[in-house]
């Protein structure tokens, strides 16, 4: 069974099956396990000088687990491998979230805040309901990348070892890959890296949102309010969303108890938006799923 096959079957069952708790409570979860890894490797090296070659050195030795573990693992079957790839895969899990989101708001704002803290960083306290709304619609998307794509495209690459040595270094980019005093020269290995490899699938995921919402069109407007993020890689699937829905994104948020100003995306559409919006991006990622899941199938046939 050849890799895309693989992980058409893989999609699927997440999909399916998302997360199941009764799995997980009995044995740790591998993003669980990647977590300890990293971290333990954060308090024992994120000491003393030469910061910068520590991270670097527990970046090479993050690859080497994740290539020696692959390759391990791959010889246990593609039944195996379909059941490891569905768990290291996440868009059932990201759509639940996400989907909570809405749930929360059509409650009351404070459950949306709720909701919404558990998928953002930013601080959610005291978010009105649009703010609530375009940061549920921002992490969907990218997450879409993240959590779907991004693993994908690097088991289509490199099988096993391809996509663990992935989910380890965004793994690490989002415990240690901050510009913060802590981190800045010990993440700083992690968050090049990770924006290496998610470069080109940001760039997919962005294509694979835009193409069912026939808003295709509109790349040159995509590729400019990406271009007005933060990431280099970010901003292309949450440009792509904005365009497909019709919102605008990001502007101004809070964080650490700050209001910082960030440039808006797609600026001229309704910026007063709510559960509705959040509704309207999950069909998408799931129209982005599906024509994701399509191009694998043919691909599988003439791989």
């Amino acid at each position: 069974m050849n890799a895309a096959l693989i992980l058409t079957c893989a999609l699927v069952l997440d999909a399916l099956m998302g997360e199941p708790r009764w799995i997980w409570q009995r044995i740790p979860h591998p993003a669980v396990l990647m977590g300890r890894l990293i971290g333990e490797g954060d308090k024992r090296f994120n000491t003393g000088r030469g910061q910068k070659a520590k991270g670097v050195a527990l970046v090479l030795a993050l690859i080497l687990i994740g290539w020696a573990f692959g390759l391990t693992l791959s010889v246990l079957g593609p039944l195996f491998e379909i059941f490891l790839v569905a768990v290291l895969l996440a868009h059932k899990s990201l759509i639940q979230h996400v989907q909570a989101v809405a749930s929360g708001l059509r409650m009351s704002i404070g459950e949306g805040r709720r909701a919404v803290a558990l998928i953002v960083s930013r601080d959610s306290a005291q978010m009105s309901e649009p703010a609530v709304a375009r940061s549920a619609i921002e992490s969907a998307a990218e997450n879409m990348s993240d959590g779907i794509i991004a693993p994908a495209f690097w088991f289509l690459l490199g099988g096993l070892p391809g996509i663990i040595i992935y989910k380890l270094v965004n793994t690490a980019d989002s415990m240690i890959g901050y510009k913060n005093a802590r981190y800045a020269e010990f993440g700083w290995a992690a968050a090049r890296l990770d924006d290496v490899l998610n470069w080109v699938p940001a760039r997919l995921t962005a294509a694979f949102i835009a193409i069912p919402a026939r808003v295709l069109r509109q790349w040159q407007a995509i590729r400019a309010d990406a271009a007005l993020h933060r990431s280099p890689n970010a901003g292309w699937p949450e440009a792509a969303m904005a365009r497909a829905i019709h919102v605008a994104l990001a502007g101004p948020r809070a964080y650490d108890g700050k209001m910082q100003e960030f440039s808006w995306v797609n600026a001229d559409a309704p910026k007063l938006i709510g559960a509705p919006a959040i509704d309207a991006a999950v069909s998408r990622l799931w129209h982005a799923w599906a024509f994701f899941l399509g191009c694998l199938c043919i691909l599988g046939l003439i791989w």
